[in-house]
């Protein structure tokens, strides 16, 4: 493969496969296939499963410096160790990723929480380029998110800033995996969704199965004109609304950029959920109120884990300053 510019390795790691690629800015140049990680034992099959098609990877591509990785879980950004996966069984405990992955390839390794990556794909390429303060969210099988404030991704003490899912909208409601209550996942990810849409057909005599119910098929009977459908996307945007209200009157962003599945509704359910945030929302940030579609659709994984990492091989991330921290603190 003939190019030339500094490029990146990047790592997508769904629930059930992991994409990986390579990357330069807003494009993808290359895919490997990809792995299914329901067929391995441990996290160490894994990671070697990843080498294996990184080393492939960088033989096409010679000129790649680092790699950048968006694992769902417990991310320690700045030491590049994941603790859990929430969704692969077999990792259960903590592994210094960042440490292995270095070791096989060579590289300088950047590991995030996927939800971040994409947050960074739309902040420094997409949507919400040029803005210093901006909310992701990622609707999709659950709710992810990524905070940027005043140029920098929110992380938190324990690095777990963002988890919006788990934002309450009900102090009664039901109960979620952590023991807490009203969690917005629990109502409007893709699963909870077509449950419910299977639920108020059922209430109307009509048989559906959750297969058949997915967004894109609630999409199609909305627009078709079926009431159950334009109710359920009514309900949904309430529920958003009532995430989105909080979250502007504790950071006041420049924008909140959606995307994932159910966000590809489209203006059945925008429409409702302006009307929502209008009559909520103080009327002078109405005005400044920015809800955009995320540029990216499943490649922002990939894109931002990319970018995420090449900035800090070029010294305009955090990493740097992380280390120059540790040094100092060593020194007195």
């Amino acid at each position: 493969m003939s190019f030339s510019e500094p490029c990146t390795l990047a790592v997508d790691f769904g629930g059930t496969s992991i994409k990986m690629g390579v990357t330069a800015g807003d494009r993808i140049l290359a895919t490997a296939d990809r792995i299914p990680t329901a067929m391995f034992e441990s996290p160490q099959a894994i990671i070697e499963a990843m080498i294996a098609a990184a080393l492939n990877l960088r033989g096409q591509f010679p000129s790649a410096c680092v790699m950048g990785m968006g694992m769902p879980g417990w991310c320690d950004y700045y030491r590049g160790t994941l603790y859990q996966l929430t969704n692969v069984r077999v990792w259960d405990h903590e592994v210094p990723v960042k440490e292995l992955m270095e070791q096989a390839l060579g590289l300088p390794v950047v590991l995030d929480n996927d939800a971040n990556c994409m947050a960074y794909a739309e902040w420094k390429l997409g949507a919400g380029r040029g803005m210093s303060s901006l909310v992701c969210l990622t609707m999709g099988t659950g709710i992810g998110g990524g905070i940027v404030v005043n140029d920098r991704i929110l992380r938190g003490k324990r690095l777990s800033t963002g988890e919006l899912g788990q934002t309450s909208i009900h102090y009664q409601g039901k109960p979620g995996p952590f023991g807490n209550r009203g969690a917005i996942e629990e109502y409007i990810g893709n699963n909870e969704l077509a449950a419910e849409a299977v639920k108020r057909y059922a209430g109307a005599g009509i048989v559906k199965t959750v297969n058949e119910c997915t967004p894109r098929d609630l999409d199609e009977a909305a627009r078709a004109g079926c009431p159950i459908a334009l109710q359920l996307w009514e309900d949904t945007a309430e529920m958003l609304a009532c995430l989105i209200m909080n979250l502007m009157y504790t950071l006041v962003p420049d924008a909140f950029i959606i995307g994932g599945g159910v966000a590809k509704a489209g203006d059945l359910l925008m429409k409702p959920l302006l009307k929502n945030l209008r009559e909520q929302w103080f009327p002078m940030h109405m005005e400044e109120l920015k809800i955009l579609p995320a540029r990216f659709g499943a490649e922002a994984g990939l894109l931002g884990a990319g970018a995420m990492a090449m900035d800090e091989f070029l010294g305009q991330g955090v990493l740097e300053r992380f280390k120059k921290e540790e040094v100092a603190k060593a020194l007195c």
